[in-house]
């Protein structure tokens, strides 16, 4: 049976992984993979938000790094081998902006739902 239009979430819930992309790669500094991920694997078990495997949210921060660096808000830089990452300062603020307002909506969300069901 097809799905009816308009039957689909229309928004999803913060993604903790682009958050801490974000925030790392907001600084000035420039980034091999394994160095990014180790940091942000680091970040994530502070938050208690690293779930799923190492193995799985190295693919995970892999493929939304590649998603950042498509939209323009972080440059790719290979020489040789090696290649590096650095954000973009305006791209970045405008999604950092753009993350606090959805994590700002979800939690009202979730004290909507938390006072409806008492």
């Amino acid at each position: 049976m097809p799905k009816a239009p308009g039957a689909s979430f229309s928004r999803r819930a913060p993604d903790n992984i682009t958050e801490e992309l974000v925030a790392v790669l907001s600084s000035k500094g420039s980034f091999e993979f394994k160095g990014l991920f180790d940091i942000i694997f680091l970040n994530l078990r502070e938050r208690n938000a690293a779930s799923g495997g190492e193995e799985m949210l190295r693919l995970r921060a892999y493929e939304k790094l590649q998603s950042l660096v498509s939209q323009g808000a972080v440059k790719k830089t290979v020489t040789g081998i090696v290649k590096k990452y650095k954000g973009v300062a305006a791209p970045l603020s405008a999604l950092t902006v753009e993350m606090k307002d959805l994590r700002e909506e979800w939690g009202q969300r979730v004290l909507a739902k938390a006072a409806a069901s008492n």
